[in-house]
């Protein structure tokens, strides 16, 4: 009997990565999101890894009214429920200066949306005494700056989500994992200028597979990123201000 993963956001290149991980554990794997081609073309290539069953759902996270057909099916399998989000949008800092209307959007794609859906889900992984959850955020969550404080509040409000969630769940016996990647070579950050310490989807994938099997609560990949949050986090508060990061 396999385990099923629930993939929200499985369109982007670190799901993408993931996904073939738990294909070759032969997982039955729901791949949500809104692109259907694109899904459909992971799922052939999944199947070719090993994976039990590929579904492919249609999802969009500011519409809750799409995440009724996903649970069905979600309850309809057998095993363990697991999930993994991967949803976000992140516009520029300046675009979103000049159009505060589009405040909405991030936090709902990168917050808001993904919590609605895991608190309809999570009855169902308590019944179940298992699985676990992966709640992909960012650094940029972890202190607001110049160049993305809307981002980053809405990925500051995931993670605090996450932590509430980890202390719920974890009663029932589900594993609540928070990952904090910092720049990852992906779409979201082509165009933007160099960045330090960036990683590779797969890389990250590697990460956070490694750090379900270790049972981490919080991972940063890549791993430098633990230490140069600490000291982002921890620069006094009126140099802060001063600096354009």
């Amino acid at each position: 009997m396999s385990d099923t993963w629930i993939i929200l956001g499985a369109t982007s290149a670190i799901a993408r990565a993931f996904m073939r991980d738990r294909a070759e554990t032969g997982a039955t794997l729901i791949l949500c999101g809104r692109d259907m081609d694109d899904m459909k073309a992971s799922a052939a290539d999944l199947h070719a890894r090993g994976a039990a069953d590929v579904h492919v759902m249609a999802l969009d996270v500011r519409n809750a009214k799409t995440f009724t057909p996903i649970l069905d099916l979600a309850a309809n399998q057998h095993g363990m429920l697991n999930a993994a989000v991967f949803t976000g949008s992140m516009p520029d800092q300046a675009v979103i200066d000049a159009d505060p209307s589009l405040i909405d959007g991030v936090i709902m794609d990168s917050f808001t949306g993904p919590a609605q859906f895991l608190q309809r889900l999570a009855p169902m992984m308590e019944v179940r005494g298992g699985g676990a959850v992966v709640g992909v955020g960012s650094v940029a969550g972890d202190r607001g700056r110049l160049g993305n404080y809307v981002y980053g509040a809405a990925k500051a409000g995931f993670a605090t989500y996450m932590s509430g969630l980890r202390n719920r769940l974890g009663r029932s016996g589900v594993h609540v994992m928070t990952v904090k990647p910092g720049p990852v070579d992906t779409a979201m950050t082509w165009g933007l200028d160099s960045m330090p310490f960036m990683t590779t989807p797969d890389a990250a994938a590697h990460d956070i597979s490694k750090g379900l099997r270790k049972g981490r609560n919080v991972i940063y990949t890549a791993g430098i990123w633990r230490l140069v949050m600490l000291v982002i986090r921890n620069v006094p508060e009126p140099i802060f201000k001063k600096l354009s990061i």
